[in-house]
């Protein structure tokens, strides 16, 4: 019989870079990352989604500026 071991739940801590099912985080990337990353990437679906991102980042920066 295999015996677990119990981790305190203060102890337990998420990465914070993936989400619970494992898929990166955009969020705290910034440009450069994204665009090296839709470069890599083969999948079109994950390229579409990195360069979403991009977009909405451009834009809140550009939008940032005019304020």
């Amino acid at each position: 019989m295999a015996v677990t071991v119990r981790i305190h739940p203060g102890k337990r801590k998420a990465n914070p870079m993936r989400t619970h099912n494992d898929k990166p985080r955009l969020g705290p990337l910034n440009i450069a990352q994204l665009t090296e990353l839709a470069e890599k990437t083969i999948k079109g679906k994950d390229r579409a989604k990195y360069l979403k991102e991009i977009i909405r980042k451009q834009a809140m920066l550009a939008k940032r500026s005019k304020i």
